[in-house]
């Protein structure tokens, strides 16, 4: 039986038998019996990390640790509030940084701390913790941004809407750029996706793609 530790565009975490591309952390959300507990999160620190770190194996919910989630890509993982790992994915972390200084004309690129905050703002109601959203047009979204569609979330990819699913992507649709959409990505990381940084996604989206 699968664990409960697959991540979803809209930040739920759920029980399926695929892994994805990447794995990532919020802290340790399971207990003994390897089960989540009401928490999704222990930190601000929400982070995406590369499934093979030097060869190392570890349990994905050992006791008392930090609990493994995967995301089917990184398209993914942005869209449900997570960053690249400054540790294993460093260059990846720098490229992200910087877009995300270009992105509000800072004069130095910010700390890991500082976007964390900012994103954990966005991505999550206090009251309800539940994610929050945006709305915006279509057309003004960059490529790797997730949005609602219909009734599952979609990626914006290469002047589509392109419907996700756990096991990959769906043929892309043409959608007017005038249509309103309710964004899954937090503002920031749209923001840095404009900004020019490029996230790795999954092969089905770019095979797929007109």
């Amino acid at each position: 039986m699968p664990l409960q530790n697959r991540v979803t565009p809209t930040g739920e975490i759920v029980a399926h038998p695929g892994r994805g591309m990447f794995t990532g952390n919020r802290g340790c959300l399971h207990g003994q019996g390897r089960e989540l507990g009401v928490s999704r999160w222990r930190s601000k620190l929400w982070i995406c990390c590369v499934l093979d770190w030097r060869g190392r194996q570890r349990d994905p919910m050992p006791p008392g640790r930090w609990t493994a989630l995967f995301f089917l890509d990184e398209a993914t993982a942005l869209a449900a509030g997570h960053r690249p790992c400054a540790y294993c994915r460093r260059q990846d972390f720098l490229r992200f940084a910087e877009a995300w200084r270009l992105a509000y004309t800072l004069g130095q690129r910010p700390r890991a701390a500082e976007m964390d905050a900012r994103l954990h703002a966005e991505r999550v109601e206090p009251r309800t913790r539940r994610q929050r959203t945006t709305e915006a047009l279509l057309g003004s979204l960059p490529d790797g941004t997730m949005i609602w569609h219909g009734d599952a979330p979609a990626l914006v990819f290469d002047g589509a809407v392109v419907p996700w699913s756990f096991g990959g992507y769906g043929g892309p649709q043409s959608i007017p750029g005038k249509t309103p959409v309710q964004v899954l990505t937090p503002p920031s990381a749209v923001a840095v996706l404009a900004a020019g940084y490029r996230p790795l996604l999954h092969a089905s989206a770019v095979s797929r793609s007109p």
